[in-house]
């Protein structure tokens, strides 16, 4: 691991379980931020979906007012804003808003993937493909957005202007590990489900990154899956909403947070299967103890900066004790650095 103490947060995707209403799972989503707060969490970060009926975090600047409103100190922010699908202009003056509302708590994270399907993109924005290969002319113009020298163009965000919202690149490939380094800026990587390219994305970042006056070194985020219980075979049970989330994926029939039932052989034959092992390869599954090993490795190995945990168990108290036992393996681990 670094020597540095590594910050560990908190991805949301306010999943959606079986039998919940949309306003019981932001409240859930809520719960869980306050607790992450008193956890000791950096920040809370909600992710950009659309057309999933088990994600409810489509329109991801309100929840985020929402989740902000609600909490005191802890970080809350986008994982990301997928950027080709909205104006610069628009994002500036959200997340500018969200800024003067919310003093030094907001963060901006930027992707370039659309959340969605191809279908869902288009109807979101017929010039999709297009925007996407504006990504990094649109960053430097919402960084022009929130500039104080952006006060005599003729396009303002005006909302935007001075107020200070960092902004982070995301990226699930080598592509935006180039983009981050070249601009300087922090760099987070998906990979909770895209752990096919972290290793060179993260060496390719970390090689070519060039100081700036946001960021003088280097900044690593890296996402893993989280469920801890207190046994193996408990988190065995819980991760079987996991697998059967990550098969509705697969094959096109997705559908709301199913409750967890005992882990059977097909569920861990599916498991080894290679394109869904591939795709859980840093899902961490079991006890305190289990986990606590499995993160340790992951950070002796990619020596991340920061660790965000993406934790979908059906039930938000098992959630939040999940939670609970990731925090104390962190605080352990950083105390034992």
């Amino acid at each position: 691991m670094n020597s540095q103490k590594t910050t560990y947060s908190l991805l949301e995707l306010a999943l959606v379980s079986e039998g919940h209403s949309l306003k019981q799972t932001f409240n859930n989503s809520l719960a869980l931020a306050q607790e992450a707060e008193s956890l000791g969490y950096e920040r809370f970060w909600l992710a950009e979906h659309h057309n999933a009926v088990n994600i409810g975090s489509s329109a991801t600047a309100i929840l985020i007012g929402y989740i902000a409103e609600g909490t005191t100190t802890i970080r809350v922010g986008s994982g990301g804003i997928m950027l080709p699908n909205h104006s610069p202009l628009i994002v500036a003056e959200q997340f500018g808003t969200l800024g003067s509302l919310y003093p030094n708590r907001i963060d901006l994270g930027l992707g370039r993937a659309p959340g969605t399907d191809r279908e869902t993109a288009q109807a979101i924005r017929s010039d999709f493909m297009q925007a996407a290969h504006s990504f990094p002319s649109d960053i430097e113009e919402i960084q022009k957005y929130f500039s104080i020298d952006n006060v005599h163009s003729k396009i303002r965000a005006t909302v935007a202007e001075g107020v200070e919202v960092p902004i982070y690149i995301l990226g699930s490939s080598t592509d935006s590990a180039h983009l981050a380094a070249k601009k300087g800026m922090p760099y987070a990587f998906a990979s909770h489900f895209a752990t096919q390219h972290l290793e060179n994305a993260i060496d390719t970042y970390r090689k070519e990154f060039q100081p700036s006056e946001i960021l003088e070194v280097p900044y690593v985020m890296a996402g893993v899956n989280i469920i801890i219980a207190e046994t193996d075979e408990e988190a065995d049970r819980f991760a079987t909403s996991l697998i059967r989330m990550f098969v509705g994926i697969f094959t096109g029939k997705r559908e709301y947070l199913q409750p967890p039932t005992a882990m059977t052989q097909e569920l861990r034959e599916i498991m080894q299967h290679p394109q869904v092992h591939q795709m859980l390869k840093y899902s961490f599954i079991g006890s305190k103890a289990t986990v606590k090993a499995q993160v340790k490795a992951f950070l002796d190995h990619t020596k991340a900066d920061e660790v965000i945990a993406v934790t979908n168990i059906f039930d938000v108290k098992d959630r939040i004790r999940s939670y609970e036992l990731f925090a104390e393996i962190m605080d352990e681990l950083n105390v034992e650095k």
